[in-house]
């Protein structure tokens, strides 16, 4: 089965990013490894005593979706948001609670609203350069 998956690369911010969206979206770490934990023939870089701490590889879960994230210390970050990555909640209350942890530092693309196809959605790049749509699908709630 070919599954997509996905992943997020950083230039060093990536543990707070992991720690934002535990925050926002109540995700999930199911693994976090640390170049310093990594194999020596993996990363032929030398590194600093603070990129030995940096991100090598985490998964996270944002419900049933798996997330891959890493500081990248092979390419120069360039943020994009031709991408986005849209996440359901349940109620109204989740989508404004994730808005408002993820809102400082964010270029907000839409502000928390009501459309044709949802009682409260809202879209933004967040500070590490990643655009999230949250919405209901519920028009009633």
């Amino acid at each position: 089965m070919v599954k997509i998956t996905p992943n997020f690369n950083f230039n060093g911010k990536c543990e707070q990013a992991i720690r934002l969206y535990e925050q926002a979206f109540s995700a999930k770490i199911e693994c976090l490894l640390r170049y310093c934990d990594a194999r020596s023939e993996d990363c032929d870089k030398k590194l600093t005593q603070e990129q030995k701490n940096y991100i090598y590889h985490a998964e996270i879960y944002i419900g049933n979706q798996r997330i891959m994230m890493a500081d990248n210390l092979d390419i120069d970050f360039k943020p994009s948001s031709a991408l986005s990555l849209t996440v359901t909640m349940d109620t109204k209350e989740d989508v404004i609670k994730a808005f408002e942890i993820l809102k400082d530092g964010s270029e907000i693309i839409y502000p928390v609203h009501s459309t044709t196809y949802s009682s409260c959605t809202c879209s933004l790049v967040d500070k590490f350069g990643f655009r999230w749509v949250i919405m209901t699908e519920q028009t009633e709630r």
